[in-house]
């Protein structure tokens, strides 16, 4: 039951984002549209606890559009891609992955929305580059502290395995992702990087690259607080 519900939201990210074809420039765009979300919502002072959790983080993934679908299967997914903090302390080159659920919990509302997922544990991060992560049953997810002056509340009592935000419509806040799945996009890894790749191959041991990824994580780095 839930291969078939993940490969079923899995299909249904793939039709959300606009049922994209394989090739190397839609990449880049998710790419490019990735580093745009992740400098918007680094530059809200609302989401100063974010910045901060970053730093602490071991792996981010950036949904730039996260869509609510209207077939008879309500749901929700998109497209994103997954970064992993490397030994010296910059990030990896990104790896392409889908975020989808039956229905996500959402709590700004809108129909179309800009994700991001830290990952602060190198269990939870193992996890999601070699298997399909259910949030909330594989690794434990909380919405991440908002508002200013939040320091003191990112460094204690926080110790779930991924906290979320995101932003709708110039609206900023958490998002409950509990239920929602993660699972790679190979097929999109290959096209991008010109190679069977696995994830792992790209964001843990580092064997591929590409010019294109340059500034998505230089942005990444400088959204550190």
């Amino acid at each position: 039951m839930l291969r078939a519900l993940t490969t079923a939201i899995a299909a249904m990210a793939v039709l959300i984002s606009g049922a994209i074809s394989a090739q190397a420039n839609d990449q880049q765009v998710l790419i490019d549209q990735s580093k745009a979300t992740m400098e918007s919502l680094a530059g809200q002072s609302d989401l100063e606890g974010m910045r901060i959790l970053l730093k602490q983080a071991k792996g981010v993934l950036i949904v730039p559009q996260l869509l609510k679908a209207g077939f008879i299967i309500g749901g929700e997914g998109g497209s994103g891609v997954l970064l992993a903090r490397q030994a010296d302390g910059s990030w990896s080159a990104p790896a392409f992955y889908t975020l989808g659920a039956a229905s996500l919990g959402l709590q700004i509302g809108a129909e179309a929305k800009e994700v991001v997922l830290l990952i602060m544990n190198t269990e939870a991060l193992n996890a999601v580059i070699n298997n399909q992560v259910k949030l909330g049953a594989d690794a434990s997810v909380a919405v991440g502290p908002v508002g200013k002056n939040v320091e003191a509340a990112t460094t204690t009592n926080l110790n779930a395995d991924i906290y979320s935000y995101a932003r709708a419509k110039g609206l900023f806040g958490g998002v409950s992702v509990e239920g929602a799945v993660i699972a790679a996009r190979d097929k999109w890894n290959q096209a991008y990087y010109g190679q069977a790749v696995t994830t792992g191959d790209i964001v843990a041991r580092g064997k591929v690259d590409a010019e294109g990824t340059k500034a998505l994580r230089m942005t990444v780095r400088n959204s550190e607080l």
